[in-house]
């Protein structure tokens, strides 16, 4: 499914193709929550790294996290002007890009369940929506993106 995204001024639009599109996963850590969650969360999503075409680049900017005193390789794109975050993309999964949620302006199919992940690092006044069939994790769960779509059938082309 091809994804199309932008910041909220428009500056810094961007494409990705991605076939586990739905957005179930909710992350709780402090790194998601201060940088993309205003709800406490952010959503993150899954692309192939290959596919990723960005159209306004020269006002993108990238912020890699400090975790336990050290900077992180994972970045974390983000538009200079408005200050949106775009996606994430580590060079330890080099063939994705997770864009966020937030950014994509293409319709995304609802999730029939949904993963919180990080719990352990969220904020004291988030009260997570758990549902029924809903998932919770202190850590990050075993089960991947991918794999997540794949147990239901729910890859796209």
């Amino acid at each position: 499914m091809l994804l199309e995204g932008s910041c909220h001024c428009g500056a810094v639009r961007f494409s990705v193709e991605s076939p586990h599109p739905y957005p179930y996963q909710r992350c709780y850590c402090s790194i998601c929550r201060k940088t993309a969650g205003g709800g406490g969360y952010a959503i993150n999503l899954s692309g192939r790294a290959e596919t990723l075409r960005v159209e306004g680049e020269a006002h993108k900017r990238i912020y890699h996290a400090v975790i336990d005193g050290v900077e992180s390789g994972g970045e974390r794109h983000f538009c200079s002007r408005c200050a949106s975050a775009l996606w994430v993309y580590d060079p330890d999964w080099p063939e994705l890009v997770h864009p966020f949620a937030s950014a994509i302006d293409s319709d995304l199919p609802i999730p029939p369940e949904r993963v919180h992940l990080l719990l352990d690092s969220k904020a004291g006044w988030v009260e997570p929506d758990v549902r029924k069939g809903d998932k919770c994790f202190d850590h990050y769960p075993e089960e991947s993106i991918a794999e997540w779509h794949e147990r239901r059938g729910l890859v796209r082309d």
